[in-house]
């Protein structure tokens, strides 16, 4: 709350580029004004705002777990590409997930796509068809690492 009101404050100071004590009294009224209008008429609550910040951190970590699985996958297709010894068996997998908002069920197919070597081919309700290059690609795929983080960032909304 506190937070906010110092932000306002610090950014007239800023803005006038000095400090006296007119503009001191007249920044401390400045910026109170403008934190009672956000939280009256832009629906400001620092606590939604805090909570919003502890979700970007799970976002930006969910976006590095999404990085390294692209990774580790890469180089897994890379494997069957250069590897003539393997014989590379295509599966379409089905399975559910009990996952309960909508983004997050979206976030999931989105990942399973972006990672190589399987493609989301739908999704209903709570059931994905997934397309995968090499049944070994499908294994874990209902308990992965992507939906733990999902279920998290959902119980902390």
């Amino acid at each position: 709350m506190i937070r906010v009101y110092l932000f306002f404050l610090a950014i007239w100071i800023i803005f006038n580029g000095r400090i006296t004590v007119e503009i001191l009294i007249f920044g401390i009224f400045l910026s109170g004004l403008l934190y009672w209008f956000i939280c009256k008429y832009m629906d400001y609550n620092p606590k939604t705002e805090w909570n919003r910040i502890k979700k970007c951190g799970k976002g930006i970590r969910y976006l590095f777990l999404l990085i390294r699985e692209i990774i580790k996958a890469n180089v897994q297709v890379l494997h069957y590409i250069f590897t003539l010894k393997e014989e590379v068996e295509p599966a379409i997998i089905t399975f559910k997930t009990d996952l309960k908002t909508e983004n997050a069920k979206v976030a999931l197919a989105n990942s399973i796509t972006l990672t190589p070597g399987t493609i989301t081919v739908s999704l209903k309700d709570n059931t994905y068809e997934v397309h995968c290059l090499d049944k070994e690609l499908s294994e874990g795929i209902e308990d992965s690492c992507f939906v733990k983080l999902l279920k998290e960032m959902e119980e902390e909304s």
